[in-house]
């Protein structure tokens, strides 16, 4: 077999067939396939995915009684019998979890920055990881690996632009954050709320957001509103005495309690509050708080 130099693009550094010409072949059996002791494997130290679900790997458990591994694990050989995985941690811990003492594995010959850099890119291509697991994988390839955006987006095979928006992400607060992680907020979600600057507004559309249940467009729709809002409080006349830190206190206060952004003008003596709404149905809500 034909021996090649590393590779630079994305399909070389996610081949796991032998024949791929990714790596350069390491003596003894690197660069073939083997059946290798679980017990000798250790886990990769660079997968991106850390919570893994259990009734899945349970499901693939029994799938593996029944019909074993159908396709094998990548490793790189850090001793003699003594390996760590580059991709498949899922079908690895399904094997341990159906009792499997041996399991087919692709020996490969990589450093730790291409350790990583595969370990990445595979997980991204190939699982389901939700959006901060991606932006914070793409952030690693940047910083750790030393991509710039470009390259970047080469190698996952995305544009700049989407690389852009999954980075934006790990801007917003750590609220919005873990119900991004945690599947309970989408990203068409979080890309309307972060196109807000302010992270208190970001909360308060993304509070709204869960408990009303809107739809993205009605996010959006919000996030425009409040951005107009925010765009009067700028222009609003600064030698207004009453365009004070309590004036700001009371406008937050409101748009809490309304939950929606919520304008306070005045010029000391007389001014206005107006309370926006999206729809008849935000409408209703509102009177409903104001117990009309």
């Amino acid at each position: 077999m034909k021996k090649k130099a590393l590779g630079r693009g994305l399909k070389s550094l996610l081949s796991d067939t032998p024949d791929s010409g990714t790596f350069e072949e390491a003596p003894a059996a690197a660069g073939n396939m083997s059946e290798l002791t679980i017990a000798e494997i250790e886990v990769n130290p660079f997968q991106p995915r850390k919570h893994f679900d259990q009734e899945a790997l349970r499901e693939l458990a029994d799938s593996i009684k029944v019909h074993g591994i159908i396709q094998p694990i990548t490793v790189r050989k850090l001793s003699r019998n003594q390996y760590q995985l580059i991709s498949g941690e899922r079908r690895y811990q399904a094997a341990r979890l159906s009792g499997l003492k041996t399991i087919p594995a692709y020996v490969r010959s990589a450093d730790d920055q291409q350790m990583l850099e595969m370990s990445l890119i595979e997980n991204i291509q190939r699982e389901n990881l939700n959006p901060i697991e991606v932006a914070l994988s793409y952030q690693r390839l940047l910083t750790e690996c030393r991509l710039k955006q470009d390259e970047l987006g080469e190698r996952v095979g995305k544009n700049r632009t989407t690389v852009t928006n999954y980075l934006r992400l790990l801007k917003l607060p750590p609220d919005i954050q873990i119900a991004l992680r945690d599947n309970k907020l989408s990203m068409g979600h979080a890309r309307a709320i972060i196109n807000v600057e302010n992270p208190e507004v970001q909360l308060l559309i993304f509070k709204r957001t869960i408990s009303e249940d809107l739809s993205v467009r009605q996010v959006e729709e919000l996030a425009r509103s409040m951005a107009r809002g925010n765009k009067g409080k700028n222009t609003a006349n600064p030698s207004s005495t009453a365009s004070s830190r309590e004036i700001v206190q009371l406008q937050g206060k409101l748009s809490s309690h309304f939950g929606t952004k919520v304008s306070v003008k005045s010029d000391g003596r007389k001014g206005e509050i107006k309370i926006p709404f999206l729809s008849i149905e935000d409408l209703n809500r509102i009177l409903d708080i104001f117990k009309v």
